[in-house]
């Protein structure tokens, strides 16, 4: 079986609700996977918007979820110290900051993509930002999946 992810919030290639937005109550949409490959011992997140005016554009990135881990939870970035580690994003700030396309722009493509990963943690700090953790997170995926929403302001 292949590494699958999926919303209870929204399906894909459909729009994320308002709720999960910037300009909404900004929280990270519960997300559930299953089949990791066998030799998984970690997790990696990364949440982007490939239409944004000036390139992708980098929302939300997790690292380190424990491989016994198959969901997480709706506002997941504001869990305990012992939760995963979350990176800077392209706002400035290690948690998850949902959509927001500029007015009158077409619907953007918000990609949720996760990485089950044959490393217990990755050691790239948290201040590094979300591309340099996927960087590093690349160098040991065992398998990929994701899941795109869309969203307009």
């Amino acid at each position: 079986m292949a590494l699958t992810l999926m919303s209870p919030a929204f399906t894909q290639d459909n729009p994320i609700p308002k709720k999960y937005a910037r300009s909404g109550e900004n929280l990270l949409p519960p997300l559930k996977w299953g089949g990791a490959p066998q030799g998984t011992r970690s997790f990696a997140l990364v949440v982007e918007d490939p239409d944004a005016p000036r390139g992708t554009f980098r929302h939300c990135g997790i690292a380190n979820i424990p491989s016994d881990w198959d969901a997480l939870a709706e506002s997941a970035d504001t869990a305990p110290e012992n939760a995963p580690r979350f990176y800077r994003n392209d706002f400035g700030n290690a948690r998850y900051d949902g959509p927001q396309p500029p007015r009158g722009d077409k619907a953007h493509h918000y990609i949720f993509r996760l990485a089950a990963l044959d490393v217990p943690r990755l050691s790239v700090p948290s201040d590094a930002g979300i591309a340099s953790m996927w960087n590093e997170a690349s160098k040991h995926m065992l398998a990929e999946a994701s899941i795109t929403g869309t969203y307009q302001s």
